[in-house]
C-alpha cells in the first residue's frame, strides 16, 4: 500500500468531475482510487446498459463486461474454471393488468384497482390463477414467533383462506423494547418471511397492508415499481417449499376501505394486533380476482471471481454486491432506465476496486478471496440463495461473507454502518480496523426497516456463514449526522428503485475510498489469519454455524 497524495487525490476527483475532493488522509492501496471508482460506476450505470435487467440483453452486456475487468486485473475464474455459475429462474408475467380484487362484504360489491389500491401476482408460476370466494381473515402480523411467545395462527385454520397481514413486526408497532426486538425489524416482518408462512399455512392467498413508509421502509411507489413486470423465482425443482397461489400489497387506504365494507374498523384492529394476545378476525367478506399470466424460463448468472490462496485454497473469504437492477420501462415519459448508479452500481464498484486490490498484493492471501456478484437479488435474492444451496466452495470453508449494496456516496464520516449491528465477530474485527482510521461502527438509523433481511449476505446468514452487511456512515464530517441522514433519507424518498438513482459528476468520493480502504483490510485479515470469526451467542444464526462447523476437522480454532 501507499498514501495517495492530497495533490494526486485532488487531480483524480478533478478528472472524474467531483467538485467536493476531499482529502482521506489514510492509506489507499494503489489500485482504489477515485478515477476508476467513477469510471466504473458511470460505465455500469449508463443507458447502455439498460438497468442491468437479469434475462435481457443487457445482461450478457453486464456480465461479461464485469468478467472483462476481472480478466484485466488478473483474477481467476471463481467457479471451478468458470466465471459464471448458471441460476435458472421462472419468469411470470401478469397479462391481464386492468384485473381488480373483487370485494364482496355485507351484501356489497367493492373493487380494488391495480398498482392504484393493490398490487398482485402468483408466486406458483401457473399461467391461469382463479381464487373464487375466498373468506378473509385478519391475521395481524403473520407471525408464529415461539421465542417471544407470539402465534398469530393460533386456534384458526387458514387453509384456503386469504389472511390479511400487517407490514412489519409488534415490536416495531409498539416501541416496546421488550416485544421482538423493539423498533429493529426481525424477520418475522419482513414480506418475504409473511407470505413463506401463509403458504406453510395452507393460505390461498397473503395480502400485505403498506401502512406506512416508516413500517415498510420504502414508499409505495417502490412496491408498485417492484411488483410491475415480469416477475423472477427459482423454479420448484431448486427451491420446493411451499408457495402461494395469490400474494400482494394492499395501501393502507384500500385496507381500511375494504375493512370498512365489512364493518370492521381498521385502525383500531391495528392497534389490536399488536397486544400480546391478539386473535384472529374473520371478516364477513370474501375476495376473488383472476389472473392470467404469461410463463417464461430464463437461465441467469452469477458472476465469480476469485484470487486463489497461496496455502489454503479451499478456504474463502467472500465479498458480495449483485449486479442486476430493474431493466427498462418504455412507458416512462423521460428518463426510462432504471439506471442504479448507486443500487448496486456503488457496490459493483467497490468489489473490482477491491478486487484489483487484491490481485496487486505484494504477497498473495493465503486463503481465497472471491468476489461474488449474484444475480436476481431483486427479484428476491435468488441468485444466492441459489449459491448457498449450490456453493462453490464448502460452507464450513466459508470464513465470511463481506457484503456492500446500495452504498451512499456522500463524502467522509466518522463512522462506517454495520446493518444488524449486533451479530458477528466480524464487527469487532472491522472496529479495529476503523480505529486505525479514527473511525468507528455505527448502527443503521432504520432498524426498522429490516436491511439486514433485505441484501444477499442474509442468505449466507440463513446457512450460518458469519455475514455482515456494511455500509458508509452518516455521520459526515461536513454537517454531522443530520447532513448524512438527510442525504440518505432524500435516495430512499427520491431516487430509490427509479430511473433516478443516476450517475452524478458532482458525487464526493473521499468517504467511499475510506470505506473500501477499510473493508480491504478486514478481508486480509480475514484472508491470512486462522481465526474463524463467530456469531455472538446471542444470535439467531450462531446454531447453525457450530452444526456445521463441528462436522469439520478440527474447523474451529
Amino acid at each position: 500500500m501507499r498514501l495517495v497524495s492530497k495533490v494526486l487525490f485532488t487531480a483524480l476527483c478533478v478528472a472524474v468531475g467531483s467538485t467536493q475532493a476531499t482529502d482521506p488522509s489514510v492509506a489507499l492501496a494503489p489500485q482504489i482510487n477515485a478515477a476508476d471508482f467513477a469510471q466504473f460506476d458511470k460505465t455500469l450505470s449508463s443507458d447502455a446498459f439498460g438497468g442491468r435487467k437479469p434475462g435481457t440483453a443487457a445482461e450478457p452486456l453486464t456480465t461479461n463486461w464485469l468478467v472483462e475487468q476481472y480478466k484485466r486485473m488478473g483474477l481467476q475464474p471463481g467457479n471451478h474454471g468458470s466465471w459464471f455459475q448458471t441460476v435458472p429462474a421462472d419468469s411470470t408475467q401478469l397479462v391481464n393488468t386492468d384485473v381488480t380484487l373483487d370485494i364482496s362484504a355485507q351484501g356489497k360489491e367493492t373493487k380494488l384497482a391495480y398498482r392504484t389500491d393493490m398490487i398482485v401476482e402468483t408466486l406458483q408460476a401457473k399461467a391461469a390463477v382463479d381464487l373464487k370466494n375466498s373468506p378473509i381473515v385478519f391475521l395481524g402480523f403473520g407471525a408464529d414467533a415461539p421465542q417471544w411467545h407470539w402465534n398469530d395462527y393460533k386456534d384458526i385454520d387458514v387453509k384456503g383462506k386469504t389472511v390479511i397481514v400487517l407490514v412489519n413486526d409488534p415490536g416495531f408497532a409498539t416501541l416496546d423494547p421488550k416485544l421482538f426486538n423493539g423498533r429493529a425489524m426481525t424477520y418475522y416482518g419482513r414480506w418475504t418471511y409473511k407470505y413463506a408462512e401463509a403458504a406453510l399455512k395452507g393460505a390461498a392467498a397473503c395480502f400485505i397492508v403498506h401502512t406506512s413508509d416508516a413500517a415498510a421502509g420504502y414508499p409505495w411507489t417502490v412496491i408498485k415499481n417492484s411488483g410491475s413486470g415480469p416477475q423472477l423465482s427459482l423454479p420448484s425443482s431448486v427451491d420446493p417449499s411451499p408457495r402461494l397461489p395469490v400474494a400482494g400489497w394492499l395501501t393502507r387506504d384500500a385496507a381500511t376501505r375494504l375493512f370498512a365494507a365489512a364493518g370492521q374498523d381498521f385502525d383500531k384492529l391495528e392497534k389490536d394486533a399488536a397486544k400480546p394476545g391478539f386473535k384472529p378476525v374473520p371478516l364477513q367478506a370474501t375476495v376473488s380476482v383472476s389472473l392470467k399470466n404469461k410463463i417464461g424460463h430464463i437461465e441467469s448468472h452469477n458472476v465469480l471471481a476469485m484470487v486463489k490462496g497461496s496455502s489454503k485454497p479451499d478456504e474463502a473469504v467472500i465479498y458480495t454486491a449483485h449486479w442486476d437492477h430493474l431493466g427498462t420501462d418504455p412507458s416512462l415519459k423521460g428518463h426510462q432506465v432504471y439506471s442504479g448508479a448507486i443500487d448496486n452500481g456503488t457496490g459493483l464498484t467497490m468489489l473490482l476496486e477491491l478486487a484489483d486490490a487484491f490481485a496487486h498484493q505484494k504477497t498473495p492471501p493465503q486463503r481465497s478471496v472471491l468476489f461474488f456478484m449474484p444475480t436476481l437479488e431483486e427479484s428476491g435474492l435468488l441468485g444466492s440463495q441459489y449459491y448457498a444451496s449450490k456453493p462453490v466452495f464448502a460452507l464450513d470453508k466459508t470464513v465470511a461473507d463481506i457484503a456492500v449494496d446500495a452504498l451512499p456516496i456522500i463524502g467522509r464520516a466518522h463512522d462506517m454502518t454495520v446493518i444488524g449491528k449486533g451479530q458477528s465477530q466480524l464487527e469487532d474485527m472491522l472496529a479495529d480496523v476503523l480505529k486505525s482510521q479514527g473511525r468507528v461502527i455505527s448502527p443503521e438509523t432504520t432498524p426498522e426497516n429490516g436491511f439486514y433481511f433485505r441484501s444477499d449476505h442474509f442468505n449466507f446468514a440463513k446457512v450460518g456463514v458469519p455475514a455482515m452487511l456494511a455500509s458508509s456512515g452518516l455521520d459526515l464530517l461536513n454537517g454531522g449526522r443530520d447532513a448524512g441522514q438527510k442525504a440518505a433519507s432524500d435516495y430512499t424518498a427520491h431516487h430509490y428503485h427509479t430511473p433516478n438513482d443516476v450517475f452524478d459528476p458532482n458525487w464526493d468520493y473521499s468517504g467511499i475510498l475510506e470505506d473500501t480502504q477499510a473493508l480491504y483490510e478486514l478481508g486480509q485479515k480475514l484472508s491470512e489469519d486462522s481465526v474463524w470469526p463467530k456469531w455472538y451467542a446471542d444470535s439467531p444464526f450462531g446454531a447453525k454455524r457450530a452444526s456445521s462447523m463441528s462436522k469439520a476437522d478440527g474447523a474451529v480454532k
